[in-house]
Parts: structure tokens; C-alpha cells; sequence
């Protein structure tokens, strides 16, 4: 029985939607501006020549009409290849990764929209008393690697735990991680979850860090997400409920708030996180899905605006995928997507509404193109198709 290996390259979007507009991203296109800043700041090409293999040049065509700048088209792709439009009504990491598996997101989530002062008081006096202090820092839009810059010296002295948001339906909250404490924040971030839920927030976040001065202060891996269940079954339910493994990598596990999962496996780092998914393919049997999130190009590189960063990991990513593939089973799926956007060379730090690539490879398959799909529901309704289980309500098979 054949099995499913799927990487969501967490953020690499290929143009923008027909309703970017509506976003404020109208002209977003994160892959293709990396590739333009390549050869313009770096005389060269962006070097991904698998996954050129795999087909991303001409997902990227379909969608944009022209060819991804200075990387060469495989003229015969090994896999199938095309592209997806988003019809959840958000950009953000929960709504993709649902939308992907089945469950696109027609409701809208509450967001704290005000730049600063963003939160309700009533909220912020009840996540103080909970944290067990007299207040809270931050109460803003913020960069996670800026704002422990700015006030994790006032929170070492105080001992109050750094709350803010962004442009997504989010709660993030920041403390160190032994002067605070880890276990703490996270149950901090527990209780917060509780006290979001009327607010329709879709994700609560635990930001741990280290350092003991504004110049040494680094995030830790060990950051930890809060998702709001599904709201209805989703492929890893479906699997799940016909016996099946779904071993999820990386914050997999966090984005479906563990419904569906048999088994989460933690990873931290483009290597690490490609090295889990291998163990776990070892470890996968007929039938199973290994699901992995490739965190990094969006919260090192993409929040960052850090375009020699993002394009760096694509051209490791593309380096450590060969070893990977060497170890798919000839009867194994290998199907690479994105989630959302997060244009590094575009204003402001918040996810970019685009179009995603999908690229799916199985040894003795035929290649061909899948055209551009009206949902990324439709990856998670072939995967359903391949993995021969009851068939999703939503999205169409290419497979």
C-alpha cells in the first residue's frame, strides 16, 4: 500500500491572488521577487535545481505567465505540477493548513486590529492575573525579534509577560524562558487560549527566550502554538479513523491542535526538520501520511524581510531534498505545497495572499500539469485518493 510524504514549504507563495487586493498585496509574489533580488543583488540565479525538476518553474508560469526569473524550466518535469488559489477568507497559517486538508475556512477570524493599545482591557487584566503579575508588556502589532529587543529588559525587571499581536488572528505572548519560565508560559498560554476563544482568535502563541540584555537576547525553539481545534473532520481524521499512521513534524501537530494526529514529532531548523521527516519515513507504514512544516522560510526569512535569509533556505531545502527523495518506496507519494505567502521584499512583516505551488512526484508516474486548482482543498482530496480512504467534502482530485 502506498504511503504520502508531504512537506508544506510554509510560506513560499507564487503570485498573487485575484484578491490580493483586498489584503493590502496586490503584487505580492514571494518566489518570484527572491529570484528577481538574486540576480540583481547577486549576479546570479537562484540555484533550485530539484525542485526546477519537480516542476516549481512552471507552477510558477501558470500563474504569473512568465518564467521564474533566471531559473531554468525542467523541460520535462518528473512530477506533477500546478498551482492553487486560497478560498478560506484569511492568510494565515491555520486557515491554509485546514483549507489544505479539506476544511476551508468560509467564516472570518477575530482579529485585535489596532496597531497599538490593540487589546481589551478586560482581556489584558485577565491574562495579568493569570500570569499572577500586575500587568502586561507590549499591547501592540509587533516583530517577535523586535519587541524582546525592546522590552525584555523591562520584563526581566518586572517579571510581566510580553503580549502582542499582527496582522494575523493571533495572541502572542513572550517571556524568558528560566527567569519567567517555561512550563509557566505555556501554561500562561493555555489559560489565554480559553479567554481568546470568544474573540474567534485562531491561534495563541508561546514566544520563550534567552539572553540577559537587549544585545543577547535570542527566541528558543522551544515556541509552542495553541490552534483552535477544526471545526469540522479533516483528512488526519479521516486517516486517523480508518487505522491509519499520520505522523506529523514540526508544529504540525500545534496547527491542528493534535486532532488527527497519531503521533507529533518536534523538530528546530530547515536540517533538523528535513532529518525528522526521513526518521519518520522510516518509521511510517503502508498507508500512512508523514506531514511536515518547513517553518523556516516563514518565521526566519519571511516575518523577517530577510531576503538573503529566505533565499539561502530554498537553495539548502533544494540541496537536502535528493536524500529524501532516494528514500521514497516506489509505490510512495512525494507531494511539496505552500500555506499561504510571505513576500520578503514587501512592506510591513505579516503574511502575503498568493497562490501556492503544488508539486507531487511518484516514481514510474507520468508527469503532467494539474493546471491551477480553485482550492487548496484539492491537494488534501488527492491525497485522500491515493491513500485509497473515504473520499473529503470539499476539493477535487488531480491524481
Amino acid at each position: 500500500m502506498s504511503r504520502v510524504i508531504w512537506l508544506v514549504m510554509d510560506s513560499l507563495g507564487i503570485g498573487s491572488l485575484p484578491d490580493a487586493q483586498r489584503f493590502g498585496d496586490a503584487g505580492a509574489d514571494t518566489l518570484g521577487h527572491i529570484a528577481q533580488w538574486c540576480l540583481r543583488t547577486r549576479g546570479r540565479a537562484l540555484q533550485i535545481p530539484t525542485l526546477a525538476t519537480l516542476g516549481l518553474g512552471h507552477a510558477y508560469q501558470l500563474v504569473n505567465g512568465q518564467p521564474l526569473s533566471g531559473v531554468s524550466e525542467s523541460d520535462s518535469p518528473q512530477g506533477c505540477h500546478g498551482a492553487a488559489r486560497e478560498r478560506s477568507t484569511g492568510k494565515d497559517t491555520v486557515s491554509g493548513h485546514w483549507e489544505l486538508c479539506g476544511l476551508p475556512v468560509d467564516f472570518d477570524w477575530g482579529y485585535f486590529e489596532a496597531r497599538s493599545e490593540s487589546f481589551p482591557p478586560e482581556l489584558l487584566q485577565a491574562i495579568a492575573q493569570a500570569a499572577g503579575t500586575d500587568g502586561v508588556l507590549g499591547n501592540c502589532h509587533a516583530s517577535g525579534t523586535e519587541i524582546i529587543v525592546q522590552l525584555g529588559e523591562h520584563h526581566l525587571r518586572s517579571g510581566w509577560p510580553i503580549v502582542y499581536t499582527s496582522a494575523d488572528s493571533v495572541l502572542q505572548i513572550a517571556a524568558h524562558e528560566t527567569a519567567f519560565g517555561l512550563q509557566r508560559l505555556y501554561a500562561l498560554c493555555e489559560v489565554a487560549r480559553k479567554l481568546v476563544d470568544p474573540y474567534r482568535i485562531g491561534r495563541v502563541i508561546a514566544r520563550p527566550f534567552l539572553g540577559d540584555s537587549a544585545a543577547t537576547f535570542k527566541r528558543t525553539p522551544n515556541r509552542h502554538d495553541y490552534a483552535t481545534p477544526p471545526t469540522a473532520a479533516t483528512l488526519l481524521d479521516v486517516l486517523k479513523a480508518t487505522g491509519r499512521d499520520v505522523i506529523g513534524i514540526g508544529k504540525i501537530g500545534d496547527i491542528f491542535a493534535m486532532q488527527g494526529i497519531t503521533d507529533s514529532r518536534k523538530a528546530s531548523g530547515l536540517e533538523a526538520l528535513m532529518q525528522s521527516t526521513r526518521e519518520a519515513m522510516r518509521d511510517c507504514p503502508d498507508g500512512g501520511l508523514v506531514f511536515t512544516n518547513l517553518v523556516d522560510f516563514d518565521q526566519e526569512y519571511g516575518h523577517r524581510r530577510d531576503v538573503a535569509g529566505y533565499a539561502d533556505a530554498l537553495e539548502r531545502f533544494d540541496v537536502l531534498l535528493p536524500a529524501l527523495i532516494d528514500e521514497l518506496r516506489d509505490d510512495d507519494l512525494l507531494l511539496l505545497c505552500a500555506d499561504h505567502g510571505n513576500d520578503p521584499t514587501w512592506r510591513g512583516n505579516d503574511h502575503t495572499r498568493e497562490h501556492i505551488p503544488v508539486l507531487a512526484f511518484a516514481r514510474g508516474r507520468a508527469a503532467q500539469s494539474i493546471g491551477l486548482r480553485e482550492s487548496f482543498a484539492d491537494v488534501g482530496q488527492s491525497i485522500a485518493s491515493w491513500l485509497r480512504v473515504p473520499a473529503l467534502p470539499h476539493g477535487h482530485s488531480f491524481l
